[in-house]
């Protein structure tokens, strides 16, 4: 993990990233609109995974090594693949490799170094060659669109520290910015649409 990043915050940080996903992917499940096509998905698995979405943040957190603001990366990502992609919504049976993959992608993109493509496979649970394939897939995915202004960096923050509030009770945290205005989830997306104008300034099988 990169150095002088505090780590005290990082189980927060999963268990409310965990929880965003886990909505967002069981508010589509019901979707049929997109069944065929989620079939042909690479992204899409025969059935859903045994491991909770919390567990499986916790085993790429422990063994991936990346540095903390790749996991909010990440989630920018998944949010733009969802936006960009309608077609592939977030459910219970994408959601893993999505995030496995979406934490590849960000390691690469913000860390001086990362583990390769068969270390993450190994702690995604699936082959080498499938999260190549993976990996390729999201970035067409994306449109390549990977860089992540301080503004957009901040409101994902944000998003996540409204999740917080959500789930304490009041005046336990001393953030107290946030406004029900800020950040809504929708079906299919994980937060909100982006302003395209910021960003031109053990094994488990899954």
């Amino acid at each position: 993990m990169v150095e002088g990043e505090s780590t005290s915050m990082m189980p927060k940080l999963i268990t409310f990233l965990s929880s965003v996903l886990q909505r967002v992917a069981e508010s589509n499940d019901h979707l049929d609109s997109a069944i065929e096509t989620q079939k042909s998905s690479a992204f899409h698995g025969l059935t859903r995974p045994g491991i909770s979405l919390h567990s499986y943040l916790e085993r790429i957190l422990k063994y991936a090594n990346c540095s903390n603001s790749c996991f909010i990366v990440a989630y920018v990502y998944l949010d733009r693949f969802a936006q960009r992609q309608p077609l592939l919504p977030i459910n219970s049976y994408n959601v893993h490799r999505l995030l496995i993959t979406s934490v590849l992608v960000a390691a690469k993109f913000m860390d001086d170094r990362c583990y390769n493509n068969a270390f993450y496979a190994r702690v995604g649970g699936i082959s080498t060659t499938e999260i190549n394939f993976l990996e390729v897939d999201f970035l067409f995915g994306l449109g390549f669109h990977l860089n992540v202004t301080p503004n957009t960096f901040h409101t994902y923050c944000s998003s996540l520290q409204k999740e917080m509030l959500l789930q304490q009770p009041p005046l336990t945290s001393p953030i107290t910015s946030i406004t029900s205005s800020e950040i809504s989830l929708k079906t299919k997306y994980l937060s909100f649409e982006e302003d395209e104008s910021s960003h031109q300034q053990q094994q488990v099988a899954v």
